[in-house]
């Protein structure tokens, strides 16, 4: 491992942390502990098979060969990396962790933080791709595959280094005193850091898809007059439940998560955060097993895709997909070509679940 290894205390078990920083381990199963082994387990697996199905999908059907649905399965990979990165902790928690060494309870927590931040950051790049695709009335963005490709490595760099900082040398192995109660081996300064940047993350988000429906809006009051159809009222009102399902996702499943870390990092002493981290986590964690529902089951020939794998070992495969608001052009082979005829410059009705969907 990359952390000092040379300072006295390194030499103390696991156990030695957690008692210092008033999180004692104890050594028999309690309540608690069941409660946070027998939630994870169930949203773990549905986390892994959910975002199984997503990536399979996208592989399989030539359709979704597009950036979008690179980003969708890159962010899809990224949640399952996070349900297997909790399986293990979900095995690594409570009493257990009592027998763990400082590297493998480093090891536990990278993997925490390299999922869950390569699942945030995922979300952001797909906030600013479908933010650039909107303004510019696009079926897809015009990103070639080799920026989508770069994109995604930067991604999962971003996730890598933050996982790895606390490693190679953001902890407190050597300097006791600034030991947060939540991850006792971590630092408090790093527990801010990394709240604050996943709180930025989530601003961004917050102004790009305010942009989308601001812009959305004054586009339908500009056609209105010029249109017999009324549509654009509908589009308007599909960008607002989609965008409130994706804020309110994230804001159910990570503000209680992050606050808690900002509370442990700035020592709160009477904010009882030993209490509540560990659910927070578990809510957290529900963040990967809901995206999949937001940023696919919107999008109807993906469901008919998922309807082709989970019905195929009793089935033939069916020949053709079923009808969507969605329309693609046959893929040729090679680079898939974008759909330049959908670069239009107003609301068509006819595709608003093309411009709003994930």
């Amino acid at each position: 491992m990359l952390f000092n290894s040379t300072c006295e205390a390194y030499d103390n078990p696991v156990s030695f942390f957690y008692n210092k920083t008033g999180k004692p381990i104890s050594p028999n199963w309690r309540t608690h502990d069941f409660i946070v082994v027998g939630l994870g387990l169930p949203i773990c697996v549905f986390i892994i098979l959910a975002n199984m199905l997503v990536i399979v999908a996208i592989i399989i059907n030539r359709q979704f060969h597009f950036p979008i649905y690179y980003l969708l399965g890159n962010m899809a990979a990224a949640d399952l990396f996070a349900g297997i990165s909790y399986l293990y902790l979900v095995f690594h928690t409570g009493p257990w962790t009592i027998g763990l060494t400082i590297k493998e309870w480093f090891i536990r927590g990278a993997l925490i933080n390299m999922s869950l931040t390569a699942s945030v950051v995922n979300l952001l790049a797909v906030a600013v791709e479908r933010h650039q695709t909107i303004f510019t009335m696009q079926l897809h963005s015009t990103m070639t595959r080799r920026r989508v490709v770069m994109l995604i490595v930067t991604i999962w760099l971003v996730a890598v280094v933050m996982g790895l900082v606390p490693t190679m040398g953001w902890n407190c192995v050597c300097d006791l005193s600034t030991c947060c109660m939540v991850a006792p081996l971590y630092s408090r300064s790093f527990l801010v850091s990394w709240a604050i940047l996943n709180l930025m993350a989530f601003f961004i988000m917050v102004a790009v898809y305010t942009h989308i429906f601001i812009y959305v809006r004054r586009r339908s009051r500009v056609m209105s007059p010029h249109t017999d159809q009324p549509s654009n009222n509908q589009t308007v009102i599909s960008l607002m439940k989609t965008m409130s399902m994706i804020l309110g996702a994230f804001v159910i499943c990570w503000t209680p998560g992050l606050v808690i870390l900002l509370l442990d990092g700035l020592s709160c002493s009477e904010c009882q955060v030993l209490k509540y981290e560990k659910y927070c986590l578990v809510l957290a964690e529900c963040n990967s097993l809901v995206n999949p529902i937001i940023y696919s089951f919107q999008d109807e020939d993906m469901r008919t895709t998922y309807k082709r794998i989970l019905c195929f070992p009793w089935r033939r495969m069916r020949q053709h997909e079923g009808p969507s608001g969605i329309r693609f052009e046959p893929v040729k082979t090679g680079a898939p070509s974008e759909k330049n005829s959908n670069n239009s410059t107003s609301l068509e009705p006819s595709s608003p679940q093309s411009l709003l969907s994930l």
